[in-house]
């Protein structure tokens, strides 16, 4: 029934007040059950979270959705940074109709949260944050611009050969080329604004108001991130942090089950 029900999640396509479309993903199981929603990374989609919500099906009602100019979100015309970015996450909610969420964010979706959490802090109950910073690491910006000159002459198949299996703690079988595809099928042009904005943000200042439950999590083989996310944990009132053994830098996806774990254990501690 659960496989059934992730098959059949239907996109919802709605305009933001910029103008932006946006696909959501809302999937309702009980009128009064609480809502979560999902955020993806750069270079995936909503597809990311398919084993979670196999694993909160008919318990929590779930809103996944593309970032912009992911997935089946158009192509941005403009994006000013991660304030929009953490805004598109209220407007959702908003549009959708939904008081109150937990949130979930992967990688680029750390920063979307902690923009969207500053924004409406009332509109979230808790924050899981997985394998994402707060800012842009010293010399990331750099970093950033070469891998957009890298992308815009050799395209995203180029980017995805290289990226998936750096990605995963077990560079093999089915799950790196599931990944590698996801990849490969960003538009150019929504990589190209998300990256800009990977490469000039800082929420640090911020972490300490945080006032809602917040786990953070990190693959354990994700190079510097557990480091990085464990002094973060440190930074925000009451966080906790864990990590996720042999995963890299996609635990939903390369992990789901030890993800799904300390995820619906903090899910539980909100209701």
């Amino acid at each position: 029934m659960t496989q059934l029900t992730v098959s059949k999640a239907k996109a919802e396509f709605v305009t933001l007040s910029d103008g932006q479309i946006i696909a959501a993903y809302p999937q309702v199981f009980h009128a009064r059950a609480p809502w979560v929603v999902f955020s993806n990374s750069l270079a995936t989609d909503h597809s990311i979270w398919s084993a979670q919500v196999e694993a909160l099906a008919g318990r929590w009602n779930i809103l996944r959705y593309d970032q912009r100019g992911h997935g089946a979100s158009p192509e941005p015309s403009a994006l000013s940074g991660f304030d929009r970015l953490g805004a598109d996450v209220v407007e959702l909610l908003d549009r959708l109709g939904v008081k109150r969420a937990a949130y979930v964010g992967l990688s680029m979706g750390v920063p979307t949260g902690l923009a969207a959490v500053a924004a409406a802090p009332d509109r979230f109950s808790g924050l899981l944050l997985a394998d994402g910073q707060a800012r842009t690491a010293p010399g990331g910006g750099q970093q950033w611009r070469e891998r957009v000159a890298f992308v815009q002459d050799q395209g995203l198949a180029a980017f995805a050969s290289v990226t998936a299996s750096r990605w995963l703690a077990d560079p093999t079988g089915e799950r790196l080329a599931r990944l590698e595809a996801m990849i490969a099928r960003t538009p150019l042009d929504g990589f190209v604004a998300c990256a800009g904005a990977l490469a000039d943000f800082d929420f640090t200042a911020g972490l300490s108001q945080i006032d809602c439950p917040v786990l953070l999590v990190a693959g354990e083989r994700d190079g510097k991130l557990p480091e990085t996310m464990r002094a973060m944990a440190d930074l925000i009132p009451g966080a906790r942090f864990e990590t996720i053994a042999e995963a890299g830098h996609v635990p939903c996806f390369e992990r789901p089950d030890a993800f799904n774990a300390p995820m619906l254990a903090f899910l539980e501690t909100l209701t």
